[in-house]
């Protein structure tokens, strides 16, 4: 199940919108992360610095073809070894990964979906005890360049009670100028 398009831009384009090591250091990702997974890998835009900075494997999951094979492709350009491209709609049947297997879950402009619960939930179970979840999205600002239409854009406050309603805990906000807001939460107790 494909979510709500936001129309995603030629790489070019897109990849002006973020500084991804930057960003990945604001929120939290460094070297003693072990395993991480991408919902929406896209071009590989943050899943390519992550393998970079993490010791263990990415997961850059997409539910398009030509966004894993973008992904896979620039991998091995770069030499990367610790990526691995899962095709998959993980709307519909999750991520195939399993129970506490990874230590972070990126969900980067993604929670404009219908049903964002199923995408916390997953997130949810597929981490470790104590491991992070990113979240970045567009400002809910209308003057942004591009981002979904406002009607789905969720604002920060939205994306933070869901990841709460999924039972993470302890939620820390980050401007992410100019265009985006980042929120890290921890997995918590259900």
């Amino acid at each position: 199940m494909k979510g709500r398009e936001s129309g995603m831009p030629a790489r070019e384009t897109w990849e002006r919108f973020f500084k991804p090591e930057e960003v990945l250091k604001i929120m939290g990702l460094d070297e003693r992360a072990g395993d991480v997974a991408e919902f929406g890998c896209g071009y590989g835009t943050f899943t390519i610095p992550a393998a970079k900075m993490v010791q263990g494997t990415v997961f850059a999951l997409d539910i398009e073809q030509e966004m894993v094979t973008a992904t896979e492709n620039e991998a091995r350009e770069q030499g990367l070894y610790n990526v691995q491209t899962l095709l998959r709609d993980f709307m519909a049947d999750g991520s195939g990964l399993k129970d506490a297997s990874v230590d972070c879950v990126m969900l980067f402009n993604i929670l404009h979906v219908e049903r964002p619960e199923i995408l916390l939930k997953e997130a949810y179970r597929i981490l470790r005890r104590g491991g992070k979840l990113g979240i970045i999205h567009w400002n809910y600002d209308p003057a942004t360049p591009r981002g979904p239409s406002m009607e789905i854009r969720p604002k920060p406050e939205q994306c933070t009670a869901w990841a709460r309603e999924a039972g993470f805990i302890k939620p820390k906000r980050h401007d992410l100028e100019p265009h985006h807001y980042g929120i890290v939460m921890m997995k918590g107790k259900i």
